[in-house]
């Protein structure tokens, strides 16, 4: 009789346990009918919310699973739905759409090879689902995408990574591994703000992601903020101590920075031969610092200005703004040394490129100046002509055009061929011009001021040169070369 009593509690018992779980699964099902209504309206955090109600009443069910794991890819919560999705296909393999979501996930996070094989699974289960094939394919593109864009990062073709990356995120929005790359590529670029915007998005959602850190202080350092990028790469290196790009780089900009400092203190001490050398040095550190390096030439142009070494100005100034199109002081210091050299037309467009970027009233005075400079090398030059500096003195102009005059006089060259004399009678013209110009205080002035002389009388058509050479060696008779011996002449007045 006891026997019997204890087995009718027993059974009392088991029957109440299955009673208590088909009412869980009732309440698990009608938990899951208001997430799918949720999901229909597309409130995926109240969706979220009933899913996870009806697992925490039925843990058992792969359904309720593979639900939630959608509802987190909605969200965009691809990590913590894969772990759902994997939930789902260990409860039940042959679960079709567990597996298809698990491979989508694993995609959006970038990892496309796991999910071929969720694909695979899918495929192997359900042979014809368009979307499994689909997928297959959309997997097996990504990694060809990672593929091309390896093997052109190594040929430092980093627009083509950057297209294929773009075309892989279109798969894999999730990846940060792709997202790190295509800034990295931008950076280098030099398209430091799309750079930054991707590296900041990252750490918006993990400020932990040495990666992202890296490519932070990467754009910093490419935009000549050295220091700042020190900051980052220090943050990377201490999120992932074995970071090896984060640690060259780092070494690279505290190198450069030193290089750097030290040229410019060289410079202000006056040492310029050890600041040339310094600056050099520098430039060899990172070929793909850009703007640093357009500094750096530059710096070391108006070393080799310094030092009076034009030509060598010239050309570090052009290294300067071929790295950097936009250096303005480049631009200026390069005009300088074009002046310097009379190499006006140069010179002139230079200045016109500056005002152009920044129209101040000393870059208009600089291309005004040029233009004049230019205009006037455009005429005879008179100072040239006579043999003197541009600030002889009338004493010094006086005896220049004696010995020029004597020297390219027709009587002198009499016994000579005709294209000798015409040459020699053409110089001689010229001397007695360029005498009559800057003899005269007035003409002098508005020559030097690049004034044309045409105007008001000076028209030097009606210029004589005999008459000048006359009144300048004076005498009543005129005067005459007569020959004291062979190849010699002297002149006399009659």
């Amino acid at each position: 009789m006891a026997a019997a009593a204890e087995c009718d509690v027993v059974m009392a018992a088991t029957e109440s346990e299955l009673l208590d779980d088909e009412e869980a699964k009732r309440e698990a099902e009608c938990f899951k009918e208001q997430g799918n209504a949720y999901y229909a309206k597309k409130d995926y955090n109240e969706a979220y919310n009933y899913y996870t109600k009806a697992i925490d009443m039925c843990p058992k069910n792969a359904s309720y699973y593979g639900n939630r794991a959608a509802t987190l890819m909605m969200l965009g919560r691809f990590r913590e739905a894969l772990g759902d999705a994997q939930q789902s296909v260990r409860l039940d393999d042959s679960f079709v759409r567990g597996h298809l979501r698990e491979g989508k996930c694993h995609l959006s996070l970038g990892n496309a090879m796991a999910a071929c094989r969720s694909f695979q699974r899918a495929l192997e289960l359900d042979h014809k689902n368009a979307q499994a094939q689909q997928e297959f394919k959309n997997a097996n593109a990504v990694m060809e995408y990672e593929k091309i864009a390896e093997m052109d990062f190594e040929k430092r073709d980093f627009r083509k990574v950057v297209f294929c990356m773009d075309r892989a995120l279109e798969f894999a929005p999730a990846c940060h591994r792709f997202k790190i790359l295509k800034a990295e590529c931008l950076a280098m670029l030099g398209r430091y703000p799309e750079a930054q915007s991707v590296a900041s998005d990252i750490l918006r959602m993990d400020s932990t992601n040495a990666d992202a850190l890296y490519v932070r202080g990467l754009c910093l350092y490419y935009e000549d903020c050295i220091e700042k990028a020190v900051q980052f790469f220090v943050q990377a290196l201490r999120m992932a101590p074995d970071h090896e790009k984060a640690c060259i780089a780092c070494r690279n900009a505290k190198a450069l920075k030193a290089k750097k400092e030290d040229g410019n203190k060289a410079f202000k001490e006056g040492n310029y031969k050890l600041a040339y050398e310094l600056y050099t040095e520098a430039l060899g550190i990172d070929p793909n610092n850009i703007k640093t390096n357009a500094k750096l030439y530059c710096n070391r142009g108006t070393v080799n200005s310094k030092l009076r070494k034009l030509d060598d100005a010239i050309e570090d100034c052009t290294h300067a703004v071929k790295l950097d199109d936009t250096y303005i002081k480049a631009y200026l210091r390069r005009a300088q040394c074009y002046m310097d050299t009379e190499q006006y037309e140069e010179a002139v467009r230079d200045y016109e490129k500056v005002y152009q970027t920044e129209k101040t009233k000393e870059h208009k005075q600089l291309l005004k100046n040029a233009q004049l400079e230019l205009k006037k090398s455009k005429r005879k030059d008179y100072y040239k002509i006579l043999g003197v500096d541009k600030n002889a003195s009338e004493d010094e102009i006086k005896k220049a055009y004696r010995k020029r005059a004597l020297m390219h006089h027709p009587d002198r060259h009499s016994g000579a061929s005709a294209e000798v004399q015409k040459e020699e009678e053409k110089k001689f013209k010229e001397v007695g011009e360029a005498f009559t110009i800057l003899s005269d205080p007035k003409k002098k002035t508005r020559y030097d001021s690049g004034q044309d002389l045409d105007e008001e009388g000076m028209n030097m058509g009606d210029f004589d040169a005999n008459n000048i050479f006359k009144a300048f060696f004076g005498g009543p008779g005129g005067f005459s070369f007569e020959a004291s011996g062979p190849g010699n002449f002297f002149f006399q007045f009659g």
